[in-house]
């Protein structure tokens, strides 16, 4: 009876240390079920300048280098910029939808694991081929960058652009009226059937206001 209770106890003592050492062997990210959400980006118009004034901390989130998202949003914005402390500047008027959208992009080209869908990734190289290597899961696969046309910002108004227009039709208040992309142009004193150039001067949602001028069109 004795003999058979040690061994009972051995038993036990070995399952519960067992145990024990497959929960500190389990990897950190099987019990972390924090939900992966980037900072929603904080965009400052200053004039013609948009600052991205958490760029840091979306960086610090994604856990890429601050230089490396930069110049994705430079290219897929189409506009210069620099990082300033923990901001992002950039030249030239953005939404600050766009700055969401071309960051949620980049997330899923250079984040986001395709097979088990956690961020916990890092970026390598082989030969002249990014890969992305998941710490998660060990899923590899190389990375990708879907070519943009840049739709949004090529086709996208901004005060100050100078546009060719022809001018299709007057409005209640005699005013001419034109197409530019999506965008209803307003040009005072100009008369229908007329092609001119106008200086952007005010856009309000999807309607533009704009004045003749004798400037090459920029646009």
């Amino acid at each position: 009876m004795i003999a058979r209770i040690g061994v009972n106890m051995a038993e036990e003592f070995d399952y519960a240390s067992l145990l024990n050492r497959a929960k500190i062997a389990c990897p950190e990210t099987i019990e972390n079920h924090e939900r992966f959400e980037i900072p929603e980006p904080e965009v400052l118009q200053e004039g013609k300048i948009t600052v991205l004034r958490n760029f840091i901390d979306i960086t610090d989130k994604l856990r890429r280098d601050p230089q490396h998202l930069l110049q994705f949003l430079l290219k897929e914005l189409g506009a210069p910029g620099n990082v300033e402390g923990r901001r992002a500047v950039f030249k030239a008027k953005i939404s600050a939808q766009s700055i969401n959208d071309k960051i949620q992009m980049y997330t899923e080209t250079y984040v986001i694991c395709s097979e088990c869908g956690l961020p916990d990734t890092k970026i390598s190289r082989e030969d002249r081929t990014l890969v992305l290597e998941c710490e998660a899961c060990g899923a590899r696969r190389p990375i990708t960058v879907r070519k943009s046309v840049r739709a949004d910002t090529a086709n996208t108004l901004r005060e100050g652009d100078i546009i060719e227009l022809t001018i299709t039709d007057v409005g209640k208040k005699g005013d001419g009226v034109g197409k530019f992309y999506d965008y209803l142009v307003v040009v005072p004193g100009t008369i229908k059937g007329s092609n001119i150039h106008a200086k952007i001067t005010k856009i309000s949602a999807k309607t533009a206001f704009a004045v003749p001028t004798t400037e090459a069109a920029t646009r």
